[in-house]
């Protein structure tokens, strides 16, 4: 019985915000590409350092090794993203002279960077909610409930941003959709080895967590961000802000109500 709530929660929890976020980011919001670019910029910002970062810091887990994780997960989506921008390149140019530099090709491709990231950064987020959701579970039916509402109630925003990356790196939703709810699955097999390792597991959950982490920084900062770094009105400058606060001010304000649950 536990393991079908557990089921059910994490499918829930995983599927059913990427479902949500899919409807605000190509539905009534689709049009305002650009401000839900910096609510996207400001919501992944917020999970890492209003949420993330904090459940990993009050754990028992050695500080020093939690910043050498957070380093080397920069790195590797760094590193992960290079190897994204070469596939291309090889991809579009290798008919071309090897000597051949094409700059524009490479803004173009720097632009929509960040599906892998964003794709990996989001499944072990997943698989770390999934564990949080089992953990829940196996200590009362109620805490499992409230803990799978708060999951999806607070991946909805930086699910906006996972689509609206992957939109940069391609114009088909329904591919975007299905990459993003698969990794949103993940909450699932998180769910099911939590119930069965528990107690296990629960040592590393704080470096899941840091690697999540990295990942929302890094496209958030790498890919996000860069595109509203244009010259544009006051006006419309004001508007990126505004719409970044709101994206910060929402993962906080969720996170801070999950906490005092």
């Amino acid at each position: 019985m536990t393991l079908i709530a557990i089921l059910m929660g994490t499918m829930a929890a995983g599927i059913g915000s990427v479902w949500l976020a899919a409807l605000l980011s190509f539905g009534m919001l689709a049009r305002y590409t650009t401000h839900m670019l910096s609510l996207a910029a400001g919501a992944l910002l917020a999970t890492a350092f209003m949420h993330l970062l904090p459940e990993a810091f009050e754990s028992q887990a050695d500080a020093h090794d939690l910043f050498a994780t957070l380093l080397v997960g920069l790195v590797f989506f760094f590193l992960l993203d290079k190897a994204e921008l070469w596939h291309h390149g090889h991809e579009h140019h290798a008919a071309e002279y090897p000597g051949s530099h094409d700059h524009d090709h490479d803004h173009d491709h720097g632009s929509k960077s960040g599906g892998w990231a964003i794709l990996a950064g989001d499944s072990v987020h997943a698989f770390g909610d999934g564990i949080l959701i089992a953990s829940a579970f196996m200590a009362d039916i109620r805490l499992g409930i409230v803990a799978a509402l708060a999951v999806l109630v607070h991946e909805v925003p930086h699910h906006m941003g996972d689509l609206m990356v992957l939109r940069q790196t391609s114009d088909n939703r329904r591919v975007a959709l299905i990459k993003v709810s698969l990794a949103g699955a993940v909450t699932a097999l998180g769910g099911v080895i939590g119930y069965a390792l528990v107690d296990r597991l629960h040592d590393y959950l704080p470096f899941f967590l840091i690697m999540a982490s990295s990942s929302f920084i890094y496209v958030a900062l790498a890919d996000l961000i860069p595109q509203l770094q244009k010259r544009v009105t006051a006006k419309e400058t004001a508007a990126q802000i505004a719409w970044l606060a709101i994206g910060i001010g929402l993962v906080t304000l969720i996170s801070g109500v999950a906490h005092s649950h």
